[in-house]
């Protein structure tokens, strides 16, 4: 939740991780927003990226504590441009789809009543990939398209690609040029998230690791 907070403001303090969808408002009526992953290739892009960070070193501009902290954990978010992913997250990548499989997913449960009833509804997308500014308008035009005759829609699309952030409004009647707000996420913002998710994740699994970062 932190990356929510720190990037959007004081709208996601009272956000709790819960179930259908991952993370709601504290009166479980306010706001949903559901979290998922993308990642192009799926499985075997995953295990590609699976490295031995058993062997790595701090190189110039890197701290060797944060490289530590992550061949203790198993995580390795953020890692040299999300170049490396930890063994403990594995699992979750390669359950990963394709962007837009994802989407399409997603946009059919919450128009069935999958994750209940609230006021608005966000779903937030972790990439592996990166992803551009057009990559980004390509998203929210296809989600726009797939929604445009459905009654239950998210309102907004959060996509998180490890060094970009691409806050996106899906709301009827919006001009294309204040659809998305990119932010840059620097070293020490994803530094800050990932020792937020480990801090967090005694006890937890790797979704609720993830969905603490947000």
């Amino acid at each position: 939740m932190l990356q929510l907070r720190q990037l959007l403001g004081h709208k996601f303090d009272g956000l709790v991780n819960r179930d259908r969808p991952d993370l709601q408002s504290a009166d479980g009526a306010t706001l949903g927003i559901e979290v998922t992953r993308a990642m192009e290739g799926g499985r075997q892009a995953a295990l590609k990226m699976l490295k031995d960070i058993s062997g790595i070193s701090a190189v110039p501009g890197e701290s060797q504590a944060d490289i530590d902290a992550m061949q203790t954990s198993g995580y390795g978010y953020g890692l040299r441009e999300g170049g490396y992913i930890g063994g403990l997250e594995l699992d979750y990548w390669m359950g990963a789809r394709p962007m837009k499989e994802i989407i399409a997913g997603k946009v059919g449960k919450v128009s069935s009543g999958f994750y209940g009833e609230f006021r608005e509804f966000g779903l937030f997308v972790f990439s592996n990939d990166p992803l551009t500014l057009p990559n980004a308008y390509a998203a929210v035009q296809y989600t726009l398209s797939l929604q445009r005759p459905l009654d239950v829609k998210y309102s907004r699309l959060y996509i998180s690609a490890v060094s970009d952030f691409y806050a996106c409004n899906l709301e009827d009647d919006i001009s294309p040029e204040f659809r998305i707000t990119p932010y840059r996420v620097d070293e020490q913002q994803r530094r800050a998230f990932f020792l937020s998710a480990l801090d967090y994740r005694c006890g937890t699994g790797a979704a609720d690791a993830e969905n603490e970062s947000l």
